[in-house]
């Protein structure tokens, strides 16, 4: 007999998460319902949400305590009326984390996260209920196909971090000409590095992890630990890239110390990206950015047609999302898996389905 209610993972604050029973939602006009197989938990969750003791309700960041989760990928099961031809029962989707008003002029270009409507603006996971669960209901304009052969962890993967690194490499304009700094390699800073070198740039994590420099270094990735002092990173960085300093630095850290740092090293003329959330810096803007004519630009997260144009790309890349996952738990042990991605030591950290946690666990001891 097959159940009509669902689980989903509500974050409490505090460092707390609630799992709790929902009916299955049916879907109405112009929505779908999925069956979740994969929904990665995000740094944004732990800074907005789950450490505050008191959860902001309200503008852009505010969570009203539904279901959690903005990185879902899943298996259409269900179509509600409206939702036009091309898409299918059984069609494996990406979730865009974000659904706009549609009307205004950031949504009309695929900007949804930029849309400003008070009333049509709803993130998955935030405003209305997202992936940590069993099934979620969304939106057909929201839905990004899953090209074969990525797995549901890769698309949950792209549905968020890697888009994230992806709008910022984009931001930069990265090519094979580039000399490219990442500060902090946490899932983001891992897609980014991934990222630029299949655009053919020369790219150097800086971590002081040792942990994550590991993961990153099994993955190809050059490092430099960032615990070794300022000027000595500096002077390294300076060196292995020609006398110059990159051409491009993309902080995925959010930290003051890492952001000023990039300026600094920055060669003349450089891009420099803020991706990393929270956290501020302080400079003295003529030496560091008017005298070397650095660009700054600040970048969120990608359009949902640059999503679309990430997924081709991976799959042409060869590039599988899921190598920068290290733990893979079930949406009962969100508890669990909430504590462990807290200490900022991990790679990517998912809730899946039990099928394709088999799945994944099967592919990890090949």
């Amino acid at each position: 007999m097959v159940s009509d209610s669902m689980q989903g993972v509500v974050i409490k604050g505090g460092r707390k998460v609630a799992i709790q029973s929902y009916s299955i939602p049916v879907p109405g006009s112009g929505q779908v319902l999925l069956k979740m197989h994969a929904s990665g938990l995000c740094g944004s969750d732990l800074r907005a949400i789950y450490r505050q003791d008191k959860i902001k309700s309200e503008g852009a960041e505010g969570y009203h305590g539904v279901i959690a989760g903005h990185e879902p990928c899943g298996q259409i099961i269900s179509i509600g009326p409206d939702v036009g031809a091309e898409w299918k029962v059984d069609d494996r989707v990406i979730v865009y984390h974000i659904h706009g008003c549609g009307s205004c002029r950031e949504c009309r270009a695929g900007r949804y996260i930029s849309c400003h409507s008070e009333e049509g603006r709803k993130a998955y996971g935030w405003q209305r209920d997202g992936g940590h669960s069993d099934f979620i209901l969304a939106s057909a304009v929201d839905l990004v196909r899953l090209l074969e052969p990525l797995s549901y962890i890769d698309g949950c993967l792209i549905a968020c971090g890697l888009g994230t690194a992806y709008a910022a490499t984009l931001r930069a304009g990265i090519s094979g000409l580039d000399s490219v700094v990442i500060t902090g390699l946490g899932p983001v800073g891992l897609g980014a590095a991934l990222l630029a070198m299949k655009e053919g740039a020369d790219v150097y994590g800086l971590e002081v992890d040792k942990s994550r420099r590991e993961a990153a270094e099994a993955l190809g990735i050059r490092t430099i630990d960032g615990s070794i002092g300022t000027e000595t990173v500096n002077k390294t960085i300076v060196e292995l890239t020609g006398g110059y300093g990159p051409s491009v630095v993309i902080d995925c850290s959010g930290h003051a110390a890492a952001r000023l740092q990039g300026l600094e090293m920055a060669r003349d003329w450089a891009r420099v990206v803020f991706v990393g959330e929270g956290g501020c810096v302080q400079f003295d803007v003529s030496p560091l950015v008017i005298h070397k004519s650095l660009a700054i630009y600040g970048s969120w997260v990608c359009s949902i047609s640059q999503m679309e144009d990430l997924v081709e790309k991976v799959v042409k890349w060869k590039l599988l999302p899921e190598m920068v996952v290290t733990d893979v738990f079930l949406v009962s042990e969100a508890d669990k898996a909430y504590k462990l991605f807290d200490m900022g030591n991990t790679g990517k950290v998912v809730m899946a389905s039990p099928e394709e946690l088999s799945r994944w666990k099967a592919g990890k001891t090949c």
